[in-house]
């Protein structure tokens, strides 16, 4: 599961991509304007970032641009409906990591945000496993001894994040900022309430030892031992 930030001012289109990457068991956000694109990836942190190249506002090339040179990692899809070479030049050099040309089949699309999160450092499709409990990201399952085990989509991306980052301390703060939506009015309160929700699946009953380590006055962490 990753968090994607849509920008592009065709509601149209943009209500298509969202569907279909949310379908996908993505989160993501939506802009609709360069202004407002500059302002979310300067501002938040994103596990892959799709641009539309021209729009109202800062355009596709400029978004990526600054963003790169406030050191941002993450890739970087462009949307275009211009297929010169010219402008493929200009958004490579800005830090394009891929272009789809308007129009472009959906599942293309899929395809494309697959293979650049893939390569990204923070969004891996494999298993992680603690005791008897898997967790497989390319299926969206998780189990225990063997039987599914039902985590909502939020279950399910805390406990990923953190098994991906083991033996990592993360603040409530720093989790609400990585798998909640930027603008949303969740608290820490949330994060709380939802790793308890996971203890409760998946830690042994009266055991010590939990899926998810509190670290007191720093945080969470997965510890694989």
């Amino acid at each position: 599961m990753a968090k994607i930030l849509l920008v592009d001012d065709d509601r149209a289109l943009s209500k298509m991509v969202h569907d279909l990457l949310v379908f996908d068991h993505h989160q993501v956000e939506m802009a609709s304007d360069g202004d407002d694109g500059l302002y979310k990836v300067l501002t938040y942190s994103y596990d892959l970032i799709v641009l539309d190249i021209n729009m109202p506002g800062k355009s596709g090339i400029e978004i990526c641009s600054a963003y790169r040179s406030k050191g941002g990692q993450a890739p970087v899809l462009m949307l275009t409906g211009q297929d010169k070479i010219e402008y493929k030049e200009a958004g490579f050099g800005a830090g394009v990591d891929d272009y789809l040309t308007k129009p472009f089949h959906l599942k293309e699309l899929a395809m494309r945000v697959q293979a650049l999160l893939k390569r990204s450092r923070t969004v891996n499709e494999k298993s992680y496993t603690w005791g008897s409990v898997i967790l497989d990201s390319a299926s969206f399952r998780v189990t225990k001894d063997g039987a599914e085990v039902k985590l909502v989509p939020k279950e399910f991306a805390l406990l990923e994040f953190l098994m991906a980052n083991p033996n990592r301390v993360f603040t409530p703060d720093a989790i609400l900022n990585r798998l909640w939506a930027s603008e949303s009015d969740s608290t820490t309160n949330a994060v709380l309430t939802c790793i308890s929700r996971i203890r409760t699946k998946l830690d042994e009953k009266d055991a010590k030892n939990s899926i998810i380590k509190t670290v007191h006055g720093a945080g969470y962490r997965f510890d694989p031992s």
